[in-house]
């Protein structure tokens, strides 16, 4: 199985000063910057995904608009949201069962501890780069799983 971790692009900030409200951050829109960040990872990935990949998204506007770069269909999961945790994106992506690619939409810090207990077996709070992608894939070989790094892709090398 392939998971392929793509956080958003760059958007703007919340307003400074102000409290955080999590509802004024899921309508937080990328910048201008971001936009290019997104169509450029965008092309970068659909020279390489399968036809057959699931795209899943957080319901934030950012990784939306970031998913809308690619011109395929998504499907929007509430459990990817900025405060959703690593069980609910690996249930969400139905890793290392699922029979087809997934490219997972989201946020920072989920998945940089995601790809912390999938490549470690232990949870560290690694960084994610707004726009990267880190491709990861299971297999097994002589009957033990594995988890390969397949990729890591920063916006800025494209």
């Amino acid at each position: 199985m392939d998971l392929i971790l793509w956080r958003h692009a760059e958007a703007h900030p919340l307003r400074e000063g102000a409290l955080f409200d999590a509802q004024l951050d899921l309508q937080r829109a990328l910048t201008p910057k971001g936009e290019r960040q997104a169509q450029r990872m965008a092309q970068w990935l659909n020279q390489r995904l399968a036809e057959s990949t699931r795209v899943l998204v957080s319901p934030a506007v950012r990784t939306q608009q970031t998913a809308h770069a690619l011109g395929r269909s998504f499907k929007t999961l509430p459990a990817l949201a900025p405060d959703g945790t690593v069980e609910d994106l690996l249930a969400a992506a139905r890793w290392p069962d699922s029979n087809e690619p997934v490219l997972i939409v989201g946020h920072q810090p989920t998945l940089g501890w995601a790809t912390s207990r999938l490549l470690c077996a232990i949870d560290q709070p690694w960084s994610i780069k707004k726009a990267a992608v880190w491709w990861l894939r299971y297999r097994v070989r002589e009957g033990v799983g594995q988890v390969v790094l397949q990729a890591v892709q920063s916006v800025d090398c494209l």
